[in-house]
């Protein structure tokens, strides 16, 4: 039976739209009180896994899920060993580098060599820093990353940004975009080139339904 992987959080009303509109109804993850993580399509002909956006590449490359939606930012943090299909559209946001509005820094490369940056994107944020060959520490949080140059542990952030609300009200304004992100459909590699479960069916309808939103 096809297994997809589907992300909490933010993307999740907008991935079961998508999967719905190729056939299948993951739907029951939105019922109030739900808390089953795994439920199987009215069809009985695939069924879904409600996992952290983080994990979905995870589940996806150990073959758990054949398929997968995720966010780029995920899959650029994890470099997991998976098929990248369809770019989805939705779920826009950006990694970004912010400091606080009052610090003198105005560009990466105004930071202090050595400073600080805290980030739940350690490999992004490090990779970005080294492509500047600016020498930077950086200090891995799970958490409210925007406390880190509030508090003083940190001179700058990376982070994602969606509206920017979020900085604003703490202070922080952003100095430059590591990269744009949406979210993506996945997919095991092996299982992707061998059809499993008629994956390629799957895929080519998913990829006209987001052409379709995308002409109108």
């Amino acid at each position: 039976m096809l297994t997809v992987a589907i992300p909490k959080g933010g993307l999740l009303k907008d991935s079961i739209r998508l999967l719905q509109s190729v056939g299948l109804d993951f739907s029951a993850f939105l019922e109030a009180g739900n808390r089953q993580l795994q439920i199987t399509d009215p069809s009985n002909t695939a069924k879904a896994l409600l996992v952290r956006n983080s994990d979905v590449p995870v589940y996806v490359e150990y073959g758990q899920a054949q398929l997968g939606i995720v966010g780029y930012d995920v899959l650029r943090e994890k470099a997991a060993n998976v098929a990248q299909l369809v770019d989805l559209g939705f779920g826009p946001c950006r990694l970004s580098v912010a400091v606080k509005a009052s610090s003198p820094y105005r560009s990466p490369l105004e930071l202090p060599l050595h400073g600080r940056v805290a980030s739940k994107f350690v490999h992004c944020a490090r990779e970005y820093f080294q492509s500047l060959d600016l020498p930077v520490e950086i200090i891995p949080l799970a958490g409210s990353v925007e406390l880190g140059p509030i508090t003083g542990m940190s001179e700058a952030i990376v982070d994602l940004v969606a509206t920017g609300n979020t900085l604003r009200e703490n202070g922080l304004i952003e100095i430059d975009v590591l990269f744009q992100s949406t979210a993506r459909l996945i997919a095991h590699p092996l299982s992707y080139r061998l059809d499993t479960y008629s994956l390629h069916d799957y895929v080519k309808q998913i990829r006209e339904t987001v052409s379709q939103v995308a002409a109108r």
